[in-house]
């Protein structure tokens, strides 16, 4: 089999064009401008800032991570400084000088938080402060009690809610990303849910479990919270999966997440699916170069099997 002449990794997702599909997932790195500008530098499509609370959260005590045979289990509990600080935080971030588009991620208890969180944002994206790619909606945290799913997020009923909610708010010129669990088990109805309130995209998503894991000398859970969520290549399967059955209930793109730290499996994503990919797990396996590492890997993959484009790949596995 013969080599494509030339291949091309850029991607256009809601509206925003990114020179690759590798997006930074949120909660990967800290929490301020410089840790995204450095997954940027190192070849990110776009970076995704950490999810954002109404109020500051210390989060779990630690430890709060703990390597397993074929992932990471978290449980960091949604540590941030609260909304006010993250857009100060964000206000100089410059797409031109980064090269790379900016997702803000915010978590909310219910939809009144969700709410009050969007106004500070919407009158931030109104006067210039702000500028961002896409506002993603953290709907599927697993390990922090009143957030996500242990708040009862992953319903169609309560995403609908909370997506219309802020869709009402943020300019229609910021698309909302709703960031769904693989816990779900109706997950294409939620999916629906949210396309149906006014969601741009689905990021699928999130970490799988909760699980834990148990220190025999010490005869009790690692983590501080007891258990976390289950990251890495262990789940990656399962995000697979979640992608294929979600192209098969929306029209609008989808972010697959959830495991993939080489080429190959990013390419996994794209025939499942996706229209980009998150992620996360692999900058601890593959250091802060992975992005670009999979980006040459995702390269060489198309260029064997003649592909010129991305968009050629999405959801071939579908076609029967």
């Amino acid at each position: 089999m013969g080599r494509a002449d030339k291949t091309d990794l850029s991607v256009l997702i809601f509206g925003t064009k990114l020179r690759n599909p590798l997006i930074l997932a949120s909660g990967i790195t800290s929490g301020t401008k410089d840790s995204l500008e450095t997954a940027a530098k190192n070849g990110a499509g776009a970076v995704t800032t950490k999810s954002t609370t109404l109020l500051p959260r210390k989060g779990h005590e630690t430890p709060v991570l703990s390597e397993t045979p074929s992932g990471f289990i978290n449980a960091v509990g949604i540590t941030n400084p609260g909304i006010d600080a993250a857009i100060k935080e964000f206000s100089g971030w410059n797409e031109e000088k980064s090269n790379v588009p900016l997702i803000f991620n915010i978590a909310g208890k219910d939809v009144e938080e969700f709410r009050a969180i969007a106004e500070r944002v919407g009158a931030a994206i109104k006067g210039g402060t702000l500028k961002i790619s896409g506002l993603e909606l953290a709907l599927s945290c697993p390990h922090t009690p009143g957030y996500g799913t242990m708040a009862g997020q992953n319903t169609p009923e309560s995403t609908a809610e909370i997506v219309r909610v802020v869709h009402s708010i943020i300019p229609d010129s910021v698309p909302l990303i709703a960031k769904l669990s693989p816990n779900i088990s109706a997950l294409g109805e939620v999916a629906k849910a949210a396309e149906k309130a006014g969601a741009a995209a689905i990021n699928m998503g999130n970490s799988v479990g909760p699980g834990m894991v148990i220190d025999t000398e010490r005869r009790s859970p690692v983590l501080s919270f007891g258990c976390g969520g289950l990251t890495g290549p262990a789940i990656r399967p399962i995000a697979v999966r979640c992608v294929y059955d979600i192209y098969q209930s929306v029209k609008i793109p989808i972010i697959g997440t959830g495991g993939v730290t080489y080429g190959k499996d990013a390419i996994e994503m794209f025939m499942a699916g996706a229209s980009a990919v998150g992620v996360g797990t692999a900058v601890y396996y593959r250091g802060p170069k992975a992005f670009s590492l999979i980006s040459r890997e995702m390269e060489e993959w198309m260029s064997v099997h003649k592909v010129g484009s991305l968009s050629e790949l999405i959801g071939v596995a579908h076609r029967k």
